[in-house]
């Protein structure tokens, strides 16, 4: 096996950028989600998980350029706060450090795809980055982690992936990883902790690719796992990953299982 491809989202729910190495240690890829914007009305993190609020960051694009964050949105053109504003019509704050007693709303899928994006549907309220270290804006682990088989010709950027896998091997393999060992070139050593259930996210336009309600509906009659001990099973693809090694990564690295 080996690398296939390297993302990173320097903004949270934003457009991210496929790269060719990284650094990757304890808190991810180096520059992946370490920003969000704060919704300044209700003081909390903006996330396409609800998407009814926040579905258009997906036409906004960020870059990391040192220890700073480029946004352009649709036609390029870099956007400041007061540009983002006005594009998504609600008053955002872009922010480095969570506020105290942050979570995060997530929009029920199921409900997302029967009543449509501009419904009210219920949502679910968990903790960011429960299995990441702080100073990130990680749903819930630092590294998401997807093989070729599994995406199967589906659009990467739509389920976010950190890590894309070339494999010769089945669709949704990667769920028999969880529990085991990953080294990935000459240095990085992971632990594969959960398979990741997926959101009404890859399911709205990213970009110019258009809306596809099909990126939920195919891992839900596909894969449908229970991702830890008393959820239940859910929709998922990919796994997601903790460091035990840090290490630099390029596309094109060896990656073995233990």
């Amino acid at each position: 096996m080996k690398v296939a491809a390297l993302y990173r989202h320097p903004v949270k729910s934003m457009l991210g950028e496929e790269i060719v190495r990284a650094r990757i240690d304890e808190h991810g890829v180096e520059g992946d989600r370490r920003r969000a914007l704060l919704d300044v009305t209700t003081g909390r993190i903006a996330s396409a998980k609800q998407s009814r609020l926040w579905r258009q960051l997906l036409i906004l694009r960020a870059t990391a350029e040192g220890g700073d964050v480029r946004i352009t949105g649709p036609d390029g053109g870099e956007l400041n706060e007061d540009g983002i504003t006005a594009l998504l019509g609600r008053p955002v704050r872009l922010v480095g450090e969570r506020p105290d007693g942050s979570t995060l709303l997530r929009s029920v899928p199921e409900q997302v795809l029967a009543d449509g994006i501009e419904a009210e549907v219920d949502y679910t309220v968990q903790d960011f980055g429960k299995a990441a270290a702080p100073g990130s804006f990680f749903d819930f682990a630092p590294l998401h982690l997807l093989t070729t088989a599994s995406l199967a010709g589906a659009a990467a950027v739509r389920y976010r992936p950190n890590l894309v896998v070339d494999t010769d091997g089945e669709p949704f393999e990667e769920n028999a990883w969880v529990g085991r060992e990953l080294t990935v070139g000459a240095e990085l050593r992971l632990c594969l902790i959960a398979a990741s259930p997926r959101c009404a996210v890859p399911t709205l336009a990213h970009g110019g690719l258009p809306a596809d309600p099909e990126a939920l509906r195919r891992p839900a009659r596909l894969n449908r796992v229970e991702p830890l001990p008393g959820m239940g099973p859910l929709p998922c693809l990919g796994v997601y990953a903790q460091v035990l090694t840090p290490g630099a990564v390029e596309v094109g690295d060896r990656v073995e299982l233990h």
